[in-house]
């Protein structure tokens, strides 16, 4: 039976990380969620939208035989909304989660599109009824740890991904008050919050491997010349044996992600893990404190963790 390990205080650790579409469970820290899943660690979902606006990424699902052949433009948005979520359910089960919570928005599409002036749409939401709707599951769930989107989203200002990052660091801060959403269950304060990042060193080293192995690189100056945020990496985790869940799970979303990409699937998982073996982190919220001056965390639950989990009170789990 898989042993749960427990914090200083005796609960079960939980995880919970924020999306905002399905895929981006995938793309972005699926073997951080993975390590910690075969871990024992609680390990939760919360997809805020179903990824209506999605475009079909994969332009062999449009050749005879396959499910979007001969499809209109509307036909195919609408068969589009409905497959995302199965996606989902199979990239979640390989990445291990041990729950997933859908936020219950609809997709905003790009900044400037029609998509943005949906009244069901996510970036349309009233903020304090996004916030309460997650502190909700917060406070059900009570995971110590969460993990959202950065607060620099300049390369990607995605309105569902500025919404994400906005409703979440609400919801860290408002969870554990009482005063806040009195209806929404029993208040807990996680400990941690955590922001996502592809460092400037990671896309570095894969652009050098990629253009080893085919003499050209997706890595192009645009993402070379983008602003390095690697000053701000507070908790580097060694994920190398699970880049297989982060192919896995990528392929799981057949829609959205073309099989013959170099940029997702140039190098295999073995080559990623020599290349690159880390997932970074950017501890942005604490109530445990962090790492010393100059120092890099490997554990998400630095601080919160028992020392010695198998132990509680003296009593053996």
């Amino acid at each position: 039976m898989r042993r749960t390990p427990v914090s200083v205080t005796g609960e079960d650790l939980c995880l919970m990380t924020v999306h905002a579409h399905p895929d981006d469970e995938a793309s972005k820290g699926a073997p951080t969620v993975a390590r910690y899943f075969a871990e024992g660690v609680r390990t939760v979902l919360v997809c805020c939208t179903g990824g209506e606006e999605g475009d079909l990424q994969n332009p062999a699902l449009r050749e005879e035989g396959q499910p979007f052949h001969g499809l209109t433009p509307e036909g195919e948005r609408a068969l589009l909304a409905e497959v995302r979520r199965r996606e989902l359910a199979e990239s979640t089960s390989i990445i291990g989660f041990s729950a997933v919570h859908m936020l219950g928005y609809r997709d905003s599409g790009m900044a400037g599109s029609e998509a943005n002036s949906h009244p069901e749409c996510f970036a349309a939401a009233d903020l304090d009824e996004a916030t309460e709707r997650l502190v909700r599951l917060i406070r059900a769930e009570r995971p110590q740890v969460i993990l959202t989107y950065n607060d620099d989203q300049t390369g990607y200002p995605h309105p569902d991904h500025l919404r994400v990052h906005d409703a979440s660091v609400l919801a860290f801060e408002r969870a554990g008050d009482p005063s806040w959403y009195p209806a929404a269950g029993p208040v807990w304060q996680p400990s941690k919050m955590y922001y996502t990042l592809w460092s400037r060193d990671r896309i570095e080293k894969l652009h050098e491997a990629l253009l080893a192995r085919w003499g050209e690189s997706p890595f192009d100056e645009n993402w070379r010349s983008r602003p390095s945020q690697d000053h701000r990496i507070t908790t580097k985790l060694d994920v190398a044996e699970w880049f297989w869940v982060r192919t896995g799970s990528l392929l799981a979303h057949a829609t959205q992600v073309n099989p013959t990409s170099k940029w997702w699937f140039g190098l295999d998982d073995a080559e990623m893990g020599r290349v690159y073996p880390w997932e970074d982190w950017i501890l942005a919220r604490s109530t445990v404190g962090g790492p010393p001056e100059g120092g890099v965390e490997s554990d998400l639950f630095a601080g919160v963790r028992a020392v010695d989990d198998a132990l509680v009170g003296g009593a053996e789990r």
